[in-house]
């Protein structure tokens, strides 16, 4: 695995892994909550191709650290905003992010919504299992990769050396 490699995903690629999705989605989706912000432009894809209206937001982030606090990998993320519990209480929920790094963004939301009583799926487009820190992997994952993924809707905003400036890159 070489460390820090990047690819662009164009949106022809991004349109196959939501093909490629669909078909694993075996559970009968209540809503998504899509991870803001990352997780908005695949979760509006899937619901679409879903049929499914319901789409709810969280946002997670992770406090700043400096460059040489190696101990920000094991931190677990704030969530700064996310549903009512009444919203999700009984329903069956899709987690929907754009990539499973080291887990920690998506898997927060997912427990959050357990423990708010519904049923949390997680879905992300891209799975890196050299770099999960957790025990588990997301539920659904469109492609396996080892490589940092630059989505064309982060190109589109700015071009890669802002999304790479933003990303600590």
């Amino acid at each position: 695995m070489q460390e820090n490699r990047q690819e662009i995903a164009s949106w022809e690629e991004v349109e196959r892994l939501v093909s490629h999705l669909l078909p694993q989605l075996e559970t009968e989706f209540d809503l998504i909550i899509a991870v803001s912000p990352s997780g908005l432009v695949p979760s509006g894809l899937l619901a679409s191709a879903m049929g499914l209206e319901n789409i709810l937001t969280a946002q997670v982030e992770f406090l700043p650290t400096s460059d040489e606090d190696t101990s920000k990998l094991f931190s677990w993320p704030n969530i700064l905003y996310f549903p009512e519990q009444e919203q999700l209480e009984g329903q069956n929920v899709l987690v929907v992010n754009n990539a499973w790094g080291a887990g920690r963004t998506t898997r927060a939301v997912q427990k959050r919504v357990d423990a708010s009583g519904g049923a949390a799926y997680t879905c992300v487009l891209h799975f890196n299992p050299y770099r999960n820190l957790l025990k588990c992997e997301p539920d659904y994952y469109g492609a396996i990769t080892d490589a940092y993924i630059i989505y064309p809707w982060e190109i589109d905003r700015g071009g890669p050396e802002r999304v790479l400036l933003g990303n600590e890159g």
